[in-house]
């Protein structure tokens, strides 16, 4: 877990160094749990919530995508539950004021035992938080921290406030008067935007039972104990599909998503081995099932992804609370000999953060890698391998020289390629330094313009993975790195 750790620690500083994220407003001291996309980071993020949109709407004929705004009616959280029940219980220590989430506290406490190699008391130690919190039992909980000596990482003092809730949403006031009924809320998630434009876009769609609606977009959570790099901060984005079915068939179509949720990973490249599934011990007041599709990061197994039965209790909260009806009339009912009706459709939701996921990829694509070469010295580079689907770049042009005409033929490549992928163009040090920096930013083919270009048209090819080159003809570089990306 230590090296592990420090691992993590060289991942954060590659991602800044390499333009992939830098830390918010940082030229004053940066904001807490806010970071910034750059240059790479923007675009891989793009491209892995593009690859999320295609394989959701583009491949399935039954689910298409809206884009709802951030601001919404506050009668909108009232109706979701999350006025009354967005809230974690927290805890104050009293000597340092610093307030925490109280499961992280727990978790905390218990990684510092795996480090230990007191694995045992770690398992028992979560085992009895996650019942605890099944139950809402604060006292249980509030007595677990001071039987296991649990201190404040800053007072290193054990003197706690007794555990209560804290809402995790921002609010603010509409328009230029502020008052009670001016105030509307960031929203705490992307799925409410969905649920009241079902009508909207099943009529307008002509949508039929089952389809699904997708959307990204941020969402803002107030988290007190926000960390772990970008894994849990205040502002995020989500990658969401609410998915309508007939009540009674909410079971078989969560089993289903559930298993394609775990393929879809997967097919980004993510090992088996580093994916689980994890039922969830308390529901949520929406659920009646659960699962987190956990991943193993640096710091342990964490939440990826959420598969939730949500039953109809969002449509039939805004229904209820809008009085406008949300139902769906099913004439497909009559085909199968079942009388026409009316029924408010049960959801089955899929939701995953793409920061998340944006550190996962990146958390599995850095390596530090040394090796003996034939001279019997040592080499070595630092390299993200992305897979080339989702890599910001997908191929760098490199001449040899910045003479002899080899710029201009470089050039010419690039803007054959460039009206078909992100492609990057460097001249500067040496080709071997130029190797290393593409290695480092996870690009995942470069292609070197040499003097021998000019005589037989053809050029030397890298594959950042295995370092193998070969050579092929100028002409053929597009498609060859077309062919590469898309498998």
């Amino acid at each position: 877990m230590a090296n592990e750790l420090n691992n993590f620690s060289d991942i954060i500083a590659h991602c800044k160094e390499y333009g992939y994220i830098f830390p918010s407003s940082e030229i004053y001291d940066g904001l807490s749990a806010v970071y910034d996309y750059g240059q790479n980071g923007a675009q891989l993020k793009k491209n892995i919530r593009d690859y999320w949109w295609k394989s959701m709407t583009q491949l399935h004929d039954n689910i298409v995508g809206i884009d709802a705004a951030i601001f919404m009616h506050p009668l909108t959280w009232k109706a979701s539950g999350h006025v009354d029940n967005f809230s974690d219980p927290m805890i104050d220590n009293k000597d340092s004021k610093k307030r925490y989430r109280v499961d992280h506290l727990i978790e905390s406490h218990a990684e510092k035992l795996a480090l230990e190699g007191r694995k045992e008391e770690e398992f028992a130690l979560l085992k009895a938080m996650d019942e605890l919190l099944a139950k809402d039992d604060f006292d249980g909980l509030k007595k677990l921290i001071d039987e296991n000596e649990i201190t404040c990482s800053i007072s290193e003092t054990s003197n706690w406030t007794d555990i209560r809730q804290f809402n995790l949403m921002f609010d603010t006031q509409l328009g230029s008067v502020s008052g009670e009924s001016d105030k509307i809320y960031l929203r705490p998630e992307t799925a409410q935007g969905i649920f009241v434009n079902f009508l909207n876009v099943q009529k307008t769609g002509r949508m039929k039972i089952p389809f699904g609606i997708a959307q990204t977009g941020k969402a803002f959570r107030n988290e007190i104990v926000a960390r772990q790099f970008i894994f849990r901060m205040r502002e995020f984005e989500q990658m969401e599909m609410q998915f309508f079915v007939r009540p009674g068939t909410e079971m078989q179509w969560y089993e289903y998503w559930k298993a394609e949720r775990l393929k879809w990973h997967q097919s980004l490249g993510l090992p088996a081995e580093k994916l689980r599934y994890h039922d969830h011990t308390k529901l949520a007041h929406y659920a009646n099932a659960a699962v987190d599709i956990e991943f193993e990061f640096p710091f342990g197994f964490k939440e990826l992804e959420g598969i939730h039965s949500r039953t109809d209790f969002d449509l039939k909260s805004h229904q209820e609370l809008s009085k406008k009806k949300l139902q769906y009339y099913d004439n497909d009912l009559n085909e199968e000999g079942k009388p026409y009706g009316n029924y408010i459709p049960y959801v089955v939701e899929t939701s995953v953060g793409l920061d998340r996921l944006f550190l996962t990829i990146i958390s599995m694509a850095y390596a530090e890698e040394k090796w003996i070469k034939e001279d019997g010295t040592e080499d070595s580079r630092v390299v993200l391998r992305i897979p080339p689907k989702i890599a910001p770049y997908k191929l760098a042009i490199l001449p040899l020289v910045k003479k002899d005409g080899l710029p201009d033929i470089a050039r010419e490549l690039l803007h054959e390629c460039e009206q078909s992928f992100y492609t990057f163009y460097e001249e500067k040090d040496s080709i071997g330094k130029r190797y290393r920096r593409m290695d480092a930013i996870g690009t995942p083919f470069c292609v070197t313009i040499d003097h021998q270009t000019k005589e037989d048209n053809t050029a030397t090819v890298r594959d950042r993975d295995s370092m193998k080159q070969q050579r092929i003809l100028l002409t053929e570089v597009k498609d060859f790195i077309v062919n590469k990306i898309t498998g």
